[in-house]
């Protein structure tokens, strides 16, 4: 006879601790089975050696480890596409529901309603719950309803709306004897699921009291470890968004607070825009006759665009993974106004490298540089590659770590004048736009 059960599904809220579904889950009136699915229809595009992925496998076999050895438990770890691993599911469980966290991307929307359709044919409660972030979708609107399209009022209505219940934790531990006791499950190898060990790694995440009242004065300067790496732990929730904005309140550090408000705005504008995956949202920004040049992107992603920040910041994304917020607005005005290639080559390379790729803030930043997106730097504004090193790299500390080359005679020319670029990406804007 099969065991009737309930399943708590982990998708990116990779932690066993204040988390909301699975904290619900838990509470419930059955034994409750963790489940994380390897979605075969995401990994197909992604490289074999990609570090997001390798982090994820890790985070779960350390999770797994909490599970055996000190509830007697396990999580259940399938590859496959969800549908499938769902239709598996039903055939050695009797489920009565499956809970899981909300996830706001136009992917996983569509993934939920199959799954969600899936499982009332076979009258199984399908619960999602908020746990990525202290706002969500429509929770924060205008007064007629409408969603805020510029973020400093959205930002100051957040602040205004934002009690101290929206950050108590969930206290998951109180519930975990309701885990399904059983046999440790099979060992799902790396390999297994067609990857191999990344050679780049997620660093830890820096959240100490002086990191954060330093945060304002130190963040622009890409020389000074001062940010705190937080975005893959928020991106893959290894870390509760709850726990990182308590401490920011605690320390009263409003611009520290006000990235995390950032990022679930950009959030909000995907959820109510879906169509800013693929298109500008301000549409006539389409219009615009991209020069999409293939060497000068190869240039530029390669770093040897004779721009020494610029490539300094490309060297050190295709090194590490990662690359300073200052410089990744640098890159990405570079790229669109002074080479004129279309945002969207852009967006896809850093969904490639990034380790803290998240497709909002991804398509909302990168639609915020090309001026295309809400509340966009305008067209006009055009950043010199040049003054942006003595205003944040005046030492060339930055540069020098990641531009070894940069006073040989091999690192490259300018791939273009700074003057005749700006002059010319004008030209194209107002073509377009007029």
């Amino acid at each position: 006879m099969k065991p009737t059960i309930n399943i708590f599904w982990f998708r990116r809220d990779l932690r066993l601790d204040d988390n909301r579904g699975f904290f619900e889950a838990l509470k419930s009136d059955l034994p409750i089975l963790p489940v994380f699915i390897f979605d075969s229809d995401i990994l197909d595009k992604l490289p074999k050696d990609d570090a997001r992925v390798t982090f994820i496998y890790e985070t779960l076999q350390n999770m797994r480890g909490s599970l055996q050895n000190d509830h007697q438990s396990d999580m259940a770890i399938y590859q496959g596409t969800p549908l499938g691993v769902f239709k598996a599911l039903v055939k050695t469980y009797r489920i009565n529901t499956v809970f899981t966290n909300h996830d706001y991307e136009p992917y996983s929307i569509n993934r939920d309603k199959i799954i969600a359709g899936f499982l009332q044919e076979h009258h199984i409660a399908f619960k999602t719950f908020k746990d990525h972030v202290i706002f969500e979708k429509d929770d924060i609107v205008k007064s007629d309803g409408n969603p805020y399209l510029v973020y400093t009022p959205y930002m100051k209505t957040w602040k205004a709306q934002f009690t101290s219940n929206d950050i108590k934790g969930y206290n998951t531990s109180l519930h975990f004897d309701n885990l399904l006791a059983q046999e440790k499950q099979p060992t799902i190898k790396l390999s297994d699921i067609g990857f191999i060990k990344s050679r780049q790694s997620i660093a830890p995440y820096k959240l100490s009291a002086s990191l954060i009242k330093a945060y304002e004065a130190k963040r622009n300067f890409p020389a000074i470890e001062a940010t705190s790496r937080l975005g893959p732990h928020l991106r893959f929730g290894t870390v509760s968004i709850r726990n990182i904005v308590k401490k920011a309140m605690a320390e009263k550090q409003e611009v520290f607070l006000q990235e995390l408000i950032w990022r679930e705005f950009f959030m909000q504008i995907l959820w109510h825009f879906p169509h800013t995956v693929n298109n500008c949202f301000k549409p006539k920004y389409d219009r615009i006759q991209w020069r999409n040049n293939e060497a000068d992107f190869k240039a530029w992603c390669h770093g040897k665009t004779g721009y020494p920040l610029v490539d300094a910041g490309m060297r050190q994304l295709n090194e590490t993974g990662f690359m300073h917020n200052r410089v990744r607005m640098l890159v990405g005005s570079f790229l669109c106004k002074h080479l004129l290639i279309d945002w969207r080559w852009g967006e896809a390379y850093f969904a490639e490298k990034l380790h803290d790729y998240e497709l909002a803030s991804n398509i909302g930043n990168w639609q915020w540089v090309a001026g295309c997106g809400v509340d966009a730097a305008p067209y006009f504004r055009i950043f010199n590659p040049t003054t942006q090193i003595q205003k944040f790299d005046n030492n060339l500390t930055y540069i020098k770590k990641w531009v070894p080359d940069v006073q040989e005679l091999t690192y490259p020319q300018p791939i273009v004048e700074h003057k005749f670029a700006r002059e010319r990406c004008l030209n194209f804007y107002k073509e377009a736009l007029n």
